[in-house]
């Protein structure tokens, strides 16, 4: 086929993707926007648009009217932390099931999630909640990925199945060491914290909360997006992407690092919230394909949205909060067998 006859087409898919993502980031607003609407004192949309536009211009006024504190100091911040939290989990997942080639894998394969529960367990245990919270988790969550790291070089190599293999190890470690501290725990007081929080949620959110979180997982997320072209090499087979000159065991590692600073930020903040990272990219390679240079923006829209929505399911359906594990898990499960089930009888076809 001739470049002239090429050219519409291309435009074309262009043009496709790009409604695409126009309709990504309407929908995302549009969730958020009803989430911070949405409870027992519901607010209509164009009186949250007037409260974040005076919130905008007058950043110092402290608000006088109920539905203001609602909105700026209860429901805002609650909203952009399990958006920026969807949109992490989701890139995670995206990005360990290009490098892994593998669409079963998510950020639990790699132990990090376990290791930072456990460093939240341990915070809570001892009383302490805040940033020595957030800090324990991370720790240990890179401390995780550390230990992964460890047990997978073998004669200086890196192999994706030893990393798959230790991860497991590395990740039952600390999940046993979980059940020990909640086997301690105070029945009275620690041991109910430490399971509702394991069981994910964003109750406890604050602007505060929030400003700790952002930098974490901006972080990770600025640097998957400038890894977004190595991760379609890191795709193919090792001896292709080094004929391409990628090195694959270190690009890999930058990942993971990436990976592991949004995990654990995640897991520190809202608990361990599952199957953010499995159904969300499945949706997205649905919509936009394969390459992870529009997989990784896709799925970070797509993960902001759903956790964002879940979240307000939580909060809303019933007038005790459901933890979010447990809605994630009730919605995530059926609706990934369905997109598993899709993609083998495609691949079935070809």
């Amino acid at each position: 086929m001739s470049a002239v006859a090429t050219e519409p087409v291309r435009s074309g898919v262009s043009a496709l993707r790009i409604g695409i993502f126009g309709l990504m980031i309407a929908g995302l607003v549009a969730t958020m926007l009803f989430s911070i609407g949405a409870g027992r004192f519901s607010v209509s949309v164009p009186r949250i648009a007037e409260i974040l536009l005076n919130g905008a211009l007058n950043p110092g006024t402290i608000p006088d009217e109920m539905d203001e504190r609602i909105v700026l100091l209860v429901r805002l911040p609650r909203v952009l932390l399990s958006a920026l939290s969807g949109a992490a989990l989701a890139v995670g997942g995206a990005s360990l099931q290009g490098v892994f080639r593998n669409p079963l894998v998510s950020p639990q394969v790699l132990g990090i999630s376990q290791g930072a529960a456990f460093g939240g367990a341990l915070a809570i245990l001892f009383g302490y909640s805040g940033i020595v919270l957030l800090g324990m988790s991370f720790i240990l969550g890179l401390a995780a990925l550390i230990l992964v790291g460890a047990l997978a070089r073998i004669n200086g190599r890196t192999e994706i199945i030893t990393v798959i293999l230790s991860g497991m190890v590395v990740g039952a470690m600390f999940a046993a060491l979980v059940s020990i501290v909640q086997f301690v725990a105070d029945p009275n007081t620690s041991l109910p914290a430490i399971v509702y929080w394991l069981m994910g949620s964003f109750s406890t959110a604050t602007w505060a909360r929030l400003w700790l979180a952002v930098p974490g997982m901006a972080l990770g997320l600025f640097a998957v997006w400038l890894l977004r072209y190595r991760l379609n090499l890191l795709a193919l087979e090792d001896s292709e992407a080094r004929s391409l000159g990628v090195n694959p065991d270190r690009e890999r590692w930058i990942v993971f690092a990436a990976i592991s600073l949004m995990t654990g930020t995640s897991v520190a903040v809202a608990g361990i919230v599952g199957w953010i990272g499995l159904v969300v990219p499945h949706a997205a390679r649905i919509l936009v394909g394969e390459d992870h240079r529009a997989l990784i923006p896709a799925s970070a829209l797509l993960g902001a949205a759903y956790l964002t929505f879940i979240d307000t399911l939580a909060r809303t359906l019933t007038a005790a909060e459901i933890p979010l594990g447990v809605l994630t898990a009730l919605i995530g499960a059926p609706v990934f067998g369905l997109l598993l089930r899709r993609h083998f009888r495609e691949a079935n076809r070809a």
